[in-house]
């Protein structure tokens, strides 16, 4: 890919301790991120996608340094973000913002939409004082909003109108990075498509990069470029959205896949249904951790971790992480469990 390379994510890894005992020592660790590596290119949307708990989020996070990874690298235009003291680290923000899943908590409700959006212009400089207020209206406008309700507050807008907001909040220090955190997941149907309508828009008009995370893989088809699907703190597929609708490889990409309902009420399709419960990330399972509810996990998924590895029959840049690809594409191994048909 000849695309300049933005972000860089190496071996990340996010561990929150348990603490207990009576004093409150550290028992035990929440692996939420564990060994992830991706890379984000200039004017691409990365989505990231898997269940609730998978540490998509978390990883999100981490790259914002809203929490402090435990371990990995995180390069921004070449430069080491967890190298950066509290000082730089303010400075860099300017060029990485995030929109929030709740527009609801994530506007301060006592402070008028143009104080929310121009605070950040003041905090990083972006824009002269005397040009804020003139600036807010016209990104208010250029989210869809009339320039004319800067000095209405939170409580009079709906939760598709304050998303939109926050997505002014983000533009306003001109960032070259934006991570949305669920950022539709919150909205009417209806409302999804609007706002993510306006993100490419946005996109096309202000050479953004999104990482969007999202749980949904049918929001994430109208948006995305590339894709991870992530699956208890592990990366289990990464592959450009065309390649991964069309020839998913991972066992738990297909399950995901199946799940999305078709407008098509006679056209039948194959719906995978995964047994048991995502295991808690406390105590991980051992070798490939999908494999408690994986239809064809043989012994070797209990003992080994995968390689997220490419093979000739997939196209280039696609990677997943199972040992059965081959087998499971030739049919020489078959579910060793119960799959429904819908």
């Amino acid at each position: 890919m000849n695309q300049k390379e933005l972000l860089k994510v190496d071996h990340l890894k996010q561990y929150f301790p348990i603490k207990g005992g009576f004093l409150g020592r550290t028992i035990n660790y929440v692996k939420a991120v564990d060994d992830v590596s991706f890379d984000i290119y200039e004017g691409e949307t990365l989505s990231v996608v898997g269940e609730s708990g998978c540490g998509k989020s978390t990883t999100g996070r981490a790259i914002l340094r809203l929490d402090e990874p435990t371990d990995g690298t995180i390069e921004f235009n070449g430069e080491d973000l967890l190298s950066l003291n509290k000082r730089e680290l303010r400075k860099r923000r300017k060029d990485l913002q995030v929109i929030f899943q709740d527009p609801y908590a994530s506007l301060n409700p006592r402070q008028t939409v143009g104080n929310i959006i121009t605070e950040a212009m003041s905090i990083q400089n972006a824009v002269p004082k005397e040009k804020q207020r003139e600036r807010a209206i016209e990104l208010l406008e250029t989210v869809g909003l009339n320039g004319e309700q800067i000095d209405r507050y939170p409580h009079e807008f709906s939760g598709g109108q304050r998303q939109r907001i926050g997505i002014a909040r983000a533009l306003s220090v001109n960032p070259k990075l934006i991570i949305c955190d669920e950022a539709v997941s919150a909205l009417d149907v209806s409302v999804q498509a609007q706002v993510l309508n306006l993100l490419k828009k946005l996109q096309r008009q202000f050479k953004l990069t999104f990482l969007f995370i999202a749980h949904d893989l049918g929001v994430v088809r109208h948006i995305s470029d590339r894709i991870i699907v992530m699956y208890l703190g592990k990366i289990v597929e990464i592959a450009d959205k065309k390649s991964l609708f069309d020839n998913p490889q991972h066992p738990y990409t297909r399950s995901l896949l199946s799940a999305i309902p078709t407008p098509d009420p006679e056209k039948k399709k194959e719906r995978i249904i995964l047994q048991g419960d995502v295991p808690s990330p406390i105590s991980p399972p051992a070798g490939c951790r999908f494999h408690t509810r994986c239809p064809f996990a043989t012994e070797i998924c209990q003992t080994e971790v995968p390689d997220l590895r490419h093979l000739n029959h997939m196209k280039e840049g696609h990677h997943a992480a199972c040992h059965h690809i081959e087998n499971i594409k030739s049919g020489d191994i078959k579910p060793n469990h119960s799959e429904s048909k819908a």
